[in-house]
């Protein structure tokens, strides 16, 4: 649900903006959006106490640097419209739409085991060259027996299971006899 009204924010933005100023808006929309993170801060923003105006006020505060009249109207938007929680779903899509505009996407390698950096830049080559794309991945160790990897940004997921693949062969022996 927060995505489809961070859509439309983001499309009214993007009607009157160009890429550069997309990817400015989406710097500091990210920037916001990591303050989420915070309890504290999420504390002062969720509670009904806080006023309306003081609670824009921390937020114009907050993207006070990047000068910009769009950025300042927007924030004033969704806290008069009581939306200033959906401002991660905003970061989150506004990295989609800069990537896809730009086609530069970051992806992420699953695995239980480390990984050595060619194989993965040698992954990243062959997938940028398959998708036209510049796709950049990382690696990330956790319980997946296999191997698996996302592109969020371009719906790609790939997996190699260890165990799938062992109850393919067993399937195939099964079926030989």
């Amino acid at each position: 649900m927060e995505e489809l009204i961070a859509k439309r924010y983001i499309k009214a933005l993007k009607s009157s903006s160009d890429l550069e100023s997309m990817k400015e808006m989406t710097t500091i929309f990210s920037a916001l959006a990591e303050s989420f993170k915070n309890d504290k801060f999420l504390n002062i923003i969720d509670n009904p106490n806080v006023n309306v105006k003081d609670k824009s006020t921390i937020l114009l505060d907050a993207v006070k640097k990047a000068n910009s009249t769009k950025i300042n109207n927007l924030i004033k938007l969704l806290v008069e419209n009581k939306r200033i929680n959906i401002i991660p779903a905003i970061a989150k899509e506004l990295q989609k739409d800069v990537a896809n505009s730009t086609k530069i996407y970051e992806g992420v390698v699953y695995s239980d085991t480390d990984i050595d950096m060619k194989l993965i830049e040698d992954l990243s080559a062959g997938l940028s060259k398959k998708f036209d794309s510049k796709i950049s991945l990382h690696a990330v160790k956790n319980d997946f027996n296999g191997i698996k990897v996302d592109v969020e940004g371009l719906g790609i997921e790939i997996n190699f299971s260890k165990d799938r693949i062992d109850s393919q062969i067993i399937e195939h022996i099964i079926k030989a006899i």
